[in-house]
């Protein structure tokens, strides 16, 4: 916080230094522009900006209005806040804002050729086909079901000690290994410990996710760029870019050296590169990115939503003993809770539309403008970045009544919305052509992973933030809003 505040200080005095108290701008068209906050002279608007952008644009907002211009520095960000606008954003003119904006730390990171930030074209659909057809079709991801219902058992397995010693376990960790376990035996056909150093830790998969949601000054001030540097952002991000790199080498590389067929992605993977009849060419470098893609992408949002749906149900009693209800009647027998069971748990869809509908894995959704278009009657320049706010959309009162702040999973019985995106009021995944394909991989894992947890013990928390015995809702920091401290509790079986 303080580097923030040293930047802003810097900047205001050099803008009041080096420019003219005026400026008058000629020009020959008259372009109308969405409102826009009073801004400082070269870092425009960031000093409005808190450590948690989706909630102050959201305060911002309800000033402005639902579609307003900010300035990042240089840089014109368009705010939208509303279904209406994200409508003609993600639906009417979906291809003009089919892109991604990238800062110089995305350009690291991922070099453009992954699926996440690819520019919209021929590359990204092909990349983004290769990832659907063959590891994310609803026939695919039920032939995982025996590496899903494994891993859980192992946690259960966990949670029963605790359970016996009457001690307190770290939810959040358990989450952690979980989505890692599983999504690395079907990406990489097998888990990954520390043997052989094929190992990456959560830490530094916390600050990739940290970095990625990084707004790095050069990006928008390009004569403070020397900040980011002073900070220690470029050397943070240059480390990270350096394990990663070396973590998916040799994943590769260890795949290159079997002796034995082998069926899972990454296998597919190296197979696609060596065959030259492809539609696009994979370097060593894109067959990276793309793994990279689905090893972590995956595995970030999964934790995030497992995280915030314990952490909701355990501040709402009445909630876990309706789902308690429900999971123990469609499952009557001891043991465990099967996908097939799980497919007939109605309020258990609720409670997750309701998690994410508060707590959406990526609050802001970027894109970038690549042409010049009329917006709500506004003019706005191609090269524009734009921000969703999902989270500000999926708590607007006027559509989601006075009480949208609260957690009320029944709400959902009276509303037309799922998780495809096709109403913009509910768009926790995004929409359109940049709408996240790992949809039902995620909630595949997470539907039959609460049904066992529910099923099988109580929850609390030893102490509350209030003294209440409810845990907390401080959010992380980066890309992914994940909880800022980790969900510790006590489980008791039932």
């Amino acid at each position: 916080m303080e580097i923030i505040l040293i930047s802003l200080c810097l900047a205001t005095f050099l803008a009041f230094l080096l420019l003219k108290p005026l400026l008058t701008r000629i020009t020959t068209t008259k372009v109308k522009l969405p409102p826009s906050p009073w801004r400082l002279p070269v870092i425009g608007n960031l000093h409005q900006l808190s450590l948690h952008p989706h909630r102050s644009l959201h305060s911002l907002s309800l000033r402005y209005g639902p579609l307003m211009l900010l300035h990042f520095g240089c840089v014109p960000v368009l705010v939208v806040s509303s279904a209406d606008v994200a409508h003609d954003v993600m639906k009417t003119h979906d291809i003009k804002f089919s892109n991604r904006p990238r800062t110089k730390t995305v350009n690291k990171l991922l070099n453009g050729r992954e699926v996440a930030f690819s520019p919209y074209g021929e590359y990204w659909r092909q990349a983004k086909s290769i990832c659907v057809m063959n590891l994310l079709t609803i026939k695919t991801i039920q032939s995982f079901e025996n590496i899903r219902a494994e891993e859980i058992n192992t946690m259960m397995e966990k949670l029963e000690k605790a359970s016996s010693l009457s001690s307190p376990i770290n939810l959040s960790e358990l989450f952690t290994t979980l989505t890692n376990d599983v999504i690395r035996r079907i990406v990489l056909g097998r888990k990954y410990g520390s043997e052989r150093g094929c190992y990456i830790s959560q830490d530094i998969v916390r600050r990739f996710v940290e970095l990625m949601g990084a707004f790095p000054l050069g990006d928008f001030i390009p004569v403070l760029s020397w900040i980011d540097r002073i900070r220690g952002l470029d050397k943070k991000v240059e480390e990270v870019c350096n394990e990663f790199d070396v973590f998916m080498e040799k994943l590769v590389q260890e795949h290159e050296d079997a002796d034995e067929d082998r069926s899972d992605f990454l296998y597919i993977l190296l197979s696609l590169q060596r065959d030259k009849t492809t539609p696009i060419e994979l370097d060593r470098r894109d067959l990276k990115l793309i793994l990279l893609d689905m090893l972590f992408g995956a595995s970030v949002t999964t934790f995030t939503l497992l995280e915030w749906t314990m952490t909701e149900l355990m501040r709402h009693h009445e909630c876990m003993k309706t789902l308690q209800d429900e999971i123990r009647s469609v499952s009557a027998h001891n043991g465990y809770v099967t996908e097939k069971e799980v497919e007939k748990m109605k309020y258990l869809t609720l409670v997750i539309k309701e998690v994410l509908r508060l707590h959406p894995s990526v609050p802001t959704i970027p894109r970038l403008l690549s042409e010049d278009v009329e917006l709500h009657g506004y003019d706005i320049a191609a090269g524009t970045q734009v921000l969703i706010n999902a989270w500000a959309i999926q708590r607007d009162i006027e559509t989601w009544g006075p009480d949208a702040e609260k957690f009320r999973p029944e709400r959902h019985l009276d509303l037309l919305v799922d998780f495809q995106g096709q109403n913009f009021k509910y768009i926790p995944f995004g929409s359109g052509r940049r709408r996240c394909p790992g949809i039902r991989f995620a909630l595949a894992l997470v539907e039959v992973t609460l049904a066992n947890l529910v099923k099988r013990f109580d929850w609390r928390v030893e102490v509350g933030t209030m003294g209440d015995n409810k845990p907390d809702l401080a959010e992380a920091i980066g890309l992914d809003v994940c909880r800022k401290f980790s969900l510790v509790v006590c489980p008791s079986c039932v």
